[in-house]
């Protein structure tokens, strides 16, 4: 499983022309499911991303979760981080997981991710062509995989 965490000051994720979801401070994730992938693998990462540090304290320090700054999270299924660009120019998609196990631990994360007490959990549409803006702060980027 990879995720893509980046901090953002707003974002939101748009499907036919409808806003599904959206946020003010905190993380837009993008998360890949590998076919090797299971709950346990999605509960630690969960964890991770709930614990991770890259808020700035009152010293200039990125020393705060997103609990800490009371921040929200847009959760988007993102299949092609698993791209294998190794052998020619066209990606290949071959070390993704099969739709059914990657929606299955998408909702998944996302449900275990609402039990953390985040203030807001917002979410695009498994399978759908989305269209997804955000405002990066910093920027901070941060891959998070297991």
């Amino acid at each position: 499983m990879k995720l893509v965490v980046q901090r953002v000051k707003k974002a939101n994720v748009v499907v036919n022309n409808e806003t599904i979801g959206e946020i003010g401070q905190g993380y837009m994730v993008l998360i890949g499911v590998g076919p090797q992938d299971t709950k346990q693998t999605a509960d630690f990462l969960v964890q991770k991303l709930i614990k991770l540090r890259i808020f700035e304290d009152e010293n200039q320090k990125m020393n705060l979760s997103i609990k800490d700054i009371n921040g929200e999270l847009l959760i988007v299924s993102q299949f092609t981080l698993y791209a294998d660009t190794n052998s020619g120019n066209r990606p290949s998609f071959v070390n993704a997981a099969k739709p059914d196990l990657a929606n299955e631990l998408y909702e998944y994360f996302v449900e275990e991710c609402k039990k953390q007490n985040i203030k807001k959990v917002a979410t695009g549409k498994f399978g759908e062509d989305m269209q997804v803006t955000l405002q990066n702060d910093g920027p901070v980027t941060i891959i998070l995989e297991k």
